[in-house]
């Protein structure tokens, strides 16, 4: 909790508290479902809600806004985002209908009212979002080809409308094809811990 503390300093004492929830709902559940790494658990709030919550260095969501999240898993990077932006839409997706079961049973054990959960292929689903996430499902290239659909045309956002992807490592060749349309945000720059020191938030417009 600390973590959060530290670079999140402007959250509400609810927004605190729901964090702080999530360590002992996560190792219930991963005790039933695996839904995160058994060796990642000591490391929960740093590897995945810190991580996620990167996004959110990059772009702070307005109000009514709508964000989808792509194979969500267990609920990565939507729930952590759905807390800190309590009055934003978030709508997750999985192909795997047990994990979704886990993103709704904690959406629903700490009040989160504004995050929809369902099983679904991204190629699916027909409505359109100010904004795609997720963390590293594939290819950029070939989510790309699932979310091209799903994003509204009217920006009203520091950042216009696209992709915020999570992801680690070297991106040239993902990211040749798409050159002038896509930035990336090193992690390393907002957080000093080692874990961020590859990680980078890649925004993609289409």
């Amino acid at each position: 909790m600390e973590l959060i503390n530290k670079y999140f300093p402007e959250i509400t004492t609810d927004q605190l508290q729901k964090f702080r929830q999530l360590e002992a709902l996560y190792m219930d559940w991963n005790n039933k479902i695996n839904v995160i790494s058994r060796k990642d658990m000591g490391h929960f709030y740093e590897h995945h809600v810190l991580h996620s919550l990167g996004i959110a260095k990059i772009q702070q969501f307005q109000p009514r806004a709508s964000v989808m999240d792509v194979g969500t898993g267990g609920g990565f990077p939507g729930i952590p985002l759905a807390i800190l932006f309590p009055e934003t839409e978030f709508f997750l997706v999985d192909s795997i209908g047990k994990k979704i079961k886990v993103v709704q049973e904690v959406a629903k054990a700490l009040g989160i009212n504004n995050v929809e959960a369902i099983q679904s292929r991204a190629e699916d689903v027909k409505p359109k979002f100010d904004f795609v996430v997720s963390r590293a499902v594939t290819t950029l290239p070939e989510f790309i080809n699932w979310v091209a659909g799903n994003l509204k045309k009217e920006s009203k956002h520091a950042l216009k409308n696209g992709i915020l992807y999570l992801k680690g490592g070297d991106l040239d060749a993902e990211l040749a094809p798409f050159k002038g349309k896509c930035s990336i945000y090193n992690l390393n720059d907002y957080f000093e811990e080692g874990f961020f020191e590859t990680k980078k938030v890649v925004h993609v417009v289409l």
